[in-house]
């Protein structure tokens, strides 16, 4: 918006508060006023962008490059705005939502906008013709997982931990849908939206430890050489059997053997999860914090990994988040609630897979 067409709408949305008075209230001040003009901007952005993608769509025209990039940018706006408008007017906090999105960053009332945001995403991230599914793609994460944490020298029950958080994995990544491409990026791809150097890298671990694999569990073994000769010729992020295999092998494998000492640090399911979620965003610091001694205290400053960290959503939403220039593991992990309801899912899909 023009900076003249900015101010114009500040005033009018001021002129409307101050002519409106509340029993008990006192009048808005212009910052108050801003804030509202500024989440009024974003909200009105975000209904345009989606109702053109959703026209573009159903008219069969050709979408742009990194189509879900825009939509994304909406949403973070209108989440972000929000939390500034409640930050100057706190009267704006409404009720729960359905997303458990804390009530100070998210208005209820839009809860059909966000549906359709989903919606729209399902359609851009669907899977290539070629793409070769599981009929058992939950399962198939939980039985990679606790077979490379026993081949890397885990117990039966921290192996299931190690299923329990792949799992968990697979929900951040795509929302538990496999063989999904990215609308947000040419480079990431499948059912653990991985890169091809990624995926090179995780099969070249994979094949150094298929000997104790085959040893541990021989039917795994066998579904993995059947995977391999499905997947031969093909891009093997769109097998999803390989492409979890390969995710798990590029980034956590090796950190399993890590798993007795987390769980002791975090015995809370959902914040393992998002520890090991944190070795995908950012996995020097996260590796660096495990080694410290002092995980939950351990720091970063680095504006570079502060960026990674606000370009997934945490510290995203909102000046006074976007403004912090460092952050512990603590305070990380108590603003990743946007994974929460993902890791809620995968631990009700893991008790199905898994009953005690």
């Amino acid at each position: 918006m023009e900076p003249r067409r900015h101010a114009a709408a500040i005033a009018a949305v001021l002129a409307l508060l101050l002519t409106a008075p509340v029993m008990g209230q006192s009048a808005p001040t212009p910052r108050q006023a801003e804030a509202l003009a500024t989440y009024e901007r974003a909200l009105g952005d975000f209904k345009s962008i989606l109702a053109e993608r959703r026209r573009q769509i159903e008219a069969k025209e050709t979408l742009p490059n990194l189509p879900g990039q825009a939509l994304y940018l909406a949403r973070v706006a209108v989440i972000s705005s929000y939390k500034d408008l409640t930050d100057a007017m706190p009267s704006r906090i409404g009720r729960p939502n359905k997303f458990e999105i804390p009530p100070a960053y998210f208005d209820a009332d839009i809860e059909p906008l966000v549906d359709e945001y989903g919606k729209l995403f399902d359609i851009m991230e669907a899977p290539p013709a070629s793409a070769q599914n599981s009929p058992t793609p939950f399962k198939d994460v939980v039985d990679l997982a606790v077979a490379i944490a026993r081949a890397k020298g885990l117990a039966s029950e921290h192996a299931e931990t190690a299923g329990r958080i792949s799992l968990g994995l697979f929900f951040a990544e795509t929302n538990g849908k496999q063989n999904v491409r990215n609308a947000r990026s040419n480079t990431y791809m499948g059912s653990f939206q991985t890169g091809p150097s990624e995926d090179r890298n995780g099969r070249r671990k994979w094949d150094a430890i298929k000997g104790e694999i085959a040893a541990i569990d021989p039917a795994l073994s066998a579904r993995d050489d059947r995977e391999e000769a499905r997947a031969r010729g093909t891009d093997p992020r769109f097998n999803h059997w390989t492409n979890v295999r390969d995710g798990l092998m590029n980034a956590h494998a090796d950190l399993f053997r890590e798993i007795p000492g987390i769980v002791k640090t975090l015995p809370d399911p959902i914040d393992q999860m998002k520890l090991f979620e944190l070795i995908q965003i950012v996995p020097t610091p996260t590796r660096s914090a495990l080694k410290s001694g002092d995980l939950l205290n351990y720091r970063v400053s680095s504006p570079t990994i502060m960026k990674h960290l606000r370009n997934n959503s945490i510290f995203a939403f909102g000046r006074a988040d976007r403004a912090r220039s460092s952050a512990s593991y603590r305070e990380i992990l108590a603003a990743m609630w946007l994974f929460n309801r993902k890791f809620e899912r995968a631990m009700a899909k893991f008790a199905e897979i898994r009953p005690r």
